[in-house]
């Protein structure tokens, strides 16, 4: 794998989803994945985009957008092409 994907992690500081969809993604830290975690309350633009959408993750290279709820399957498929056989 030559490097890591990022992933944006929109939130806000006081959201237990957002904390969840944190611990959700922290197995495949360090596996070909980073996560950068974004507080939309800091935002205008960010908070009018995803105030009742949070927490939505954004994967870096493609665009695409995962909205909660997410289960641990679902995030498996979403990254199969960075992970592989990894996770």
């Amino acid at each position: 794998m030559s490097s890591a994907l990022t992933i944006t992690l929109y939130g806000t500081t006081a959201c237990h989803l957002c904390e969840a969809a944190a611990a959700l993604l922290q197995p495949f830290v360090g596996n070909g994945v980073r996560v950068n975690e974004v507080d939309i309350t800091e935002d205008p633009a960010l908070m009018e985009r995803y105030q009742l959408r949070i927490p939505v993750l954004k994967r870096e290279d493609t665009g695409d957008e995962l909205d909660w709820p997410v289960s641990f399957e679902q995030l498996i498929l979403w990254l199969s092409d960075v992970i592989g056989e990894e996770a």
